[in-house]
């Protein structure tokens, strides 16, 4: 089932699959994709679970409002989405600024889920990488999303895994390309102010992170920063992939969080 609805005032575009008395679970994505991203995990969990997926504000088919927002402002996007469509209660899952969404939904949503996973992910980005992001926003805004589509799928992927996967290399920068200047901006504004690290003590959802192994992007050391200040977290990583792990290893990454989320639903 695929469709639109208006959550926390603006419209999102969502697929719900799996059976309908499943086990929700909710998938948030990385920043400049589209819901496509967990397409390698939906034959391996929808045995048992009900999957929403969504396009964040400004990616994919859903709304961009060229308005300057927080982190915060997209855990408010995801809980309203699940409350509208009856995923409240169900699990969360997200990578990298899905991953910092889901941070957002512990600490200012405590109820929202039963338990969350956090992905190729930071809790705070060092100040000397602010400057980073604003290049990134300049870059797109004077020449355009397909001026980040190569240097995007780079750091997204290990060299070897690009070679040797053509089709869905062109699938992701497909998607990479086709978000709007709008919503990449304002996304990588709210990136760059992040600073959640203080926080994630008060998180008390059950909670695994889950890093790729030679991630570029948002390096492994990130995620220890949130498990040593997220008490009682777990910590499993897919071994030998890059940021986007759920795409370059999907075998290993679908088994770490199946299992996380079997242990979580007894």
């Amino acid at each position: 089932m695929e469709g639109d609805v208006t959550a926390n005032g603006v419209r999102l575009h969502y697929r719900i699959d799996g059976p309908e008395n499943g086990i929700p679970l909710v998938f948030c994505n990385s920043l400049a994709t589209d819901l496509h991203m967990w397409d390698e995990q939906i034959a391996a969990l929808t045995d048992k679970y009900r999957i929403l997926r969504y396009d964040r504000r400004g990616h994919g088919k859903s709304e961009a409002k060229d308005e300057p927002i927080e982190i915060k402002t997209l855990a408010d996007d995801v809980v309203a989405l699940a409350g509208e469509l009856g995923f409240t209660g169900g699990h969360f899952c997200g990578l990298s600024i899905g991953g910092m969404t889901g941070q957002a939904v512990g600490i200012y949503h405590p109820d929202a889920f039963k338990s969350l996973a956090l992905c190729a992910t930071s809790s705070a980005i060092p100040q000397e990488m602010h400057q980073t992001w604003v290049d990134r926003i300049a870059t797109v805004k004077e020449k355009g999303m397909e001026a980040m589509g190569d240097v995007t799928v780079q750091r997204w992927f290990t060299d070897t895994w690009i070679a040797a996967n053509p089709a869905r290399v062109a699938e992701v920068r497909a998607m990479i390309v086709n978000t709007s200047v709008v919503g990449y901006s304002r996304c990588c504004e709210a990136i760059s102010r992040l600073n959640y690290t203080g926080q994630l003590a008060g998180i008390k959802t059950p909670t695994i992170i889950i890093p790729g192994e030679v991630d570029p992007a948002l390096p492994p050391a990130m995620s220890d920063v949130i498990h040593e200040n997220l008490p009682g977290s777990t910590l499993e990583t897919v071994k030998g992939a890059a940021h986007l792990c759920n795409v370059q290893d999907p075998a290993q990454f679908n088994d770490i969080l199946r299992r996380w989320l079997d242990g979580q639903s007894a």
